[in-house]
C-alpha cells in the first residue's frame, strides 16, 4: 500500500488553497532573526505604471506604500534597504537566453538602460544616500549583483522580499535568499502578479517550502519594536 501522495485535483482555486494553508495554526515558521534587510524587487515603471505600459500589473493598490513603510522603518532601525530594477544595454546582448523568446517593444530585453521602463516608479521612496540600488538582468536579485556580499557585510540574517512579480522575480529572490542561508519573509500585500492564480499558487509554494508568507502588519510590528 502506497504511503505517498498522488497529485491532488479537488477543484479548489489557487486562492482557496492559499487560504487553507495560511489557516493552519501548526505550520512551523523560520521566524525573524536579529537583523533584517528589505529587498524591494523591480518597482519600476515597466511593471507598475498601469497607465503607460501593458506589461504593468497591480494586485494590492497600496503595494508601493507598504514597501515604502517597511523601508522607512528599516532605515530608522539601522537595517539595510535594497532596491532592484531590471534593464539591458541597447543591443540586449546581456539579456542572454531570457531575451531570446520574443522581440517586441514590450519584450523584457527591450527594457533599456536608461529608459522610462527601467526607471523606478515615482511613488518609490528611495533614499539614495543610504539605500543600495542594483540593476539586475535575471530573475533573482542575488544573481550577478552585489547583494549577497552586501548582506554579509551588514550581518543580516533575515531577508524581507517585496515587489513583483510574485511568480517571477519575487519567488526567484526568495528561493535564493533561503539558499544563501537567510530566514526569508514575503509580506503578502507587498507582492503583485498579473493573475490571482499565479499570485496565490506561488505564495502557497513559498509558504510551504522556502519562506514565511506573512501579512505586512507582522513585519511592520517587528520593525516598530526596534525603532
Amino acid at each position: 500500500m502506497s504511503i505517498g501522495t498522488k497529485m491532488v485535483s479537488d477543484g479548489r482555486t489557487a486562492k482557496q488553497i492559499f487560504e487553507d494553508v495560511m489557516a493552519n495554526p501548526s505550520r512551523a515558521k523560520f521566524g525573524f532573526g536579529e537583523k533584517l534587510a528589505i529587498v524591494n524587487v523591480d518597482f519600476q515603471n515597466a511593471y507598475t505604471c498601469m497607465e503607460m505600459f501593458k506589461t504593468a500589473y497591480e494586485t494590492d493598490p497600496r503595494q508601493i506604500e507598504y514597501a515604502n513603510t517597511l523601508s522607512r522603518l528599516a532605515r530608522k532601525a539601522g537595517m539595510p534597504v535594497i532596491w532592484t530594477h531590471v534593464g539591458y544595454m541597447d543591443n540586449a546582448a546581456d539579456a542572454g537566453v531570457w531575451g531570446a523568446r520574443t522581440d517586441t517593444p514590450d519584450s523584457l530585453q527591450n527594457i533599456k538602460i536608461p529608459s522610462q521602463r527601467h526607471d523606478f516608479d515615482d511613488r518609490c521612496d528611495i533614499d539614495r544616500a543610504v539605500d543600495a540600488v542594483y540593476a539586475k538582468r535575471m530573475p533573482s536579485a542575488f544573481f550577478e549583483t552585489p547583494l549577497a556580499s552586501y548582506l554579509v557585510w551588514h550581518k543580516v540574517d533575515t531577508v524581507i522580499v517585496t515587489g513583483g512579480s510574485t511568480s517571477g522575480c519575487v519567488r526567484a529572490t526568495a528561493v535564493d535568499a533561503l539558499s544563501h542561508g537567510y530566514r526569508t519573509i514575503v509580506p503578502i500585500e507587498t507582492c503583485a502578479d498579473k493573475h490571482e492564480s499565479y499570485h496565490y499558487a506561488n505564495l502557497t509554494d513559498l509558504q510551504l517550502k522556502y519562506a514565511d508568507v506573512e501579512p505586512v502588519r507582522t513585519v511592520i510590528d517587528w520593525l516598530e519594536q526596534r525603532t
